[in-house]
C-alpha cells in the first residue's frame, strides 16, 4: 500500500535575529501550533542566499512568515525612515521577500503573522505606516505589551471572508503587539479584517489557485484555549498537504521514499 507521504505537510517558519548576540531564535508557539495542527514544523535560519533558501522553499509544503522584533525598512517600499521606526534587520527583511517571491511562483500556501503581514504586503508592491500613534489620527493602541496573550481590541470581518467562516463571527476580539502595519495595499490582496480605527488587520488572496493569509494580530499566542487560532493553523495546514499532494513536494518526496539500489 502506498503511504501517506503528506500526512504531516513540512511547514518552514522563518526566524528572528537578535543582533547584538548573533542568535536566530523563535518562540516556541509558532512550531507547537502547527504540530497540533498536524504538520511537521521546520525553522528557517535568516540567511540571504538564493540558492540555500531555493534548496529549502523545495522541500517545504508551506510557508510561515513569523512576527518580528523589528521593522522592515522603508527603502524596500520606496520611503525615507521617520523618527519612529523601529529597528532594522537586513536579514530578515531579505529572506522574507525571497521566499515570498518563491512561494508565488510554486503557489503555495502561506500564512503570514504581524511582521510577515507586512513583509508579504511589501512584497506586493504596498507600503507600511512606519508608526501608527503618530501616522494614523486617532489610533488605538496597538502595543498592548504584557501579558501580550490579552485579546485587546475587537476586530471587523468581512462576511464572505475565509477568517469570518473560521471565526464563526463578524467582531472578534485580539491581541496586539505591533506599531506598524498596512497603509497602501499590495497587489493580489484583499482586505478582510479593520480595526474600529480602521487599521487593517488581516487581508486574503482572492485568486482561487491560491491559500494566502495575513493577519496583523499573535494567534499563536494562547492558541490552546482559542478556538479561532485553532481553526487558523487547522485550514493552513490542510490547505499545505493539498497542495503537496497536488502541486509540489513530489520529487523530494519521491526520491526520498525510493528503496536503495542494491547490487543483488
Amino acid at each position: 500500500m502506498e503511504p501517506n507521504l503528506h500526512k504531516r505537510p513540512l511547514i518552514g517558519i522563518t526566524t528572528r535575529l537578535e543582533v547584538k548576540k548573533d542568535n536566530f531564535y523563535l518562540r516556541r508557539f509558532y512550531a507547537e501550533a502547527l504540530e497540533a495542527a498536524g504538520a511537521t514544523p521546520v525553522y528557517i535560519p535568516l540567511i540571504p542566499n538564493r540558492e540555500y533558501l531555493g534548496a529549502l522553499i523545495e522541500r517545504m509544503d508551506g510557508l510561515l512568515l513569523s512576527g518580528s522584533a523589528s521593522d522592515l525598512d522603508p527603502a524596500h517600499y520606496g520611503e525615507e525612515p521617520l523618527p519612529r521606526l523601529g529597528p532594522v534587520v537586513a536579514e530578515r527583511d531579505s529572506c522574507d521577500l525571497l521566499l515570498l517571491e518563491m512561494a508565488e511562483k510554486r503557489k503555495m500556501p502561506v500564512l503570514a503573522i504581524c511582521f510577515g503581514l507586512q513583509s508579504l504586503n511589501v512584497a506586493r508592491g504596498g507600503s507600511l505606516y512606519q508608526d501608527l500613534e503618530s501616522q494614523v489620527p486617532n489610533a488605538l493602541k496597538h502595543e498592548q505589551g504584557v501579558p501580550a496573550n490579552r485579546p485587546s481590541h475587537f476586530i471587523q470581518l468581512e462576511t464572505d471572508a475565509q477568517l469570518a467562516q473560521w471565526a464563526g463571527n463578524l467582531s472578534v476580539r485580539v491581541n496586539s503587539s505591533h506599531h506598524q502595519a498596512i497603509k497602501d495595499l499590495g497587489r493580489d490582496l484583499r482586505i478582510v479584517a479593520r480595526a474600529s480605527d480602521q487599521v487593517i488587520e488581516a487581508v486574503e488572496d482572492p485568486r482561487p489557485d491560491r491559500f494566502v493569509i495575513g493577519v496583523q494580530w499573535h494567534p499563536e499566542i494562547g492558541w490552546e484555549r482559542d478556538q479561532f487560532s485553532q481553526a487558523i493553523f487547522a485550514r493552513f495546514v490542510t490547505a499545505s498537504r493539498q497542495w503537496a499532494s497536488a502541486f509540489g513536494g513530489k520529487d523530494h518526496w519521491s526520491v526520498m521514499s525510493q528503496p536503495e539500489e542494491t547490487d543483488f
